[in-house]
């Protein structure tokens, strides 16, 4: 027996009929496995997201932007926020989208008030049309010791 079935635990939903249709045809146009994994999924999601409120502690995840960048002063400011932020953004993709548009996702650590506040200053940026911040308990381990030291594996 799989060492995670030792921690289950079944759960009985009702759902109105044209809700579980369309939850059965999402999970075979996107080829998951089942519903029991399909719903832990979405209810790990929609914790985490109210955890996202709730916590004050250490967190991970990313923050994904959309934005116009007509000219440099948009990518300028975005630039000069993350800098405010050096310790919690871990690293930046950046792609160019059609219509003058841009898409940004930057991975990020560090206490939930602080991500929240970055996610605030982006957001007040001019230009900046979406903003979402996804977020996990789960922290990325330390990439390097203090002193240079690699960290041990």
């Amino acid at each position: 027996m799989d060492q995670d079935t030792h921690h289950l635990a079944r759960l009985s939903v009702s759902l109105p009929t044209d809700l579980l249709t369309a939850l059965d045809a999402m999970i075979v146009a996107r080829g998951l496995p089942n519903r029991s994994q399909t719903l832990s999924e979405l209810i790990r999601h929609e914790l985490a997201e109210h955890g996202e409120t709730q916590i004050e502690g250490v967190i991970a995840g990313t923050i994904t932007l959309i934005y116009r960048a007509e000219s440099g002063r948009v990518r300028h400011a975005l630039a000069q926020t993350q800098l405010t932020y050096l310790k919690e953004v871990i690293s930046s993709q950046h792609v160019f989208l059609e219509d003058d548009q841009s898409l940004e996702v930057l991975l990020v650590q560090g206490p939930a008030g602080r991500l929240r506040r970055l996610c605030d200053d982006l957001r007040k940026i001019r230009g900046v049309q979406q903003i979402k911040l996804v977020t996990t308990t789960a922290l990325l381990p330390p990439l390097h010791a203090h002193g240079g030291v690699a960290a041990a594996a």
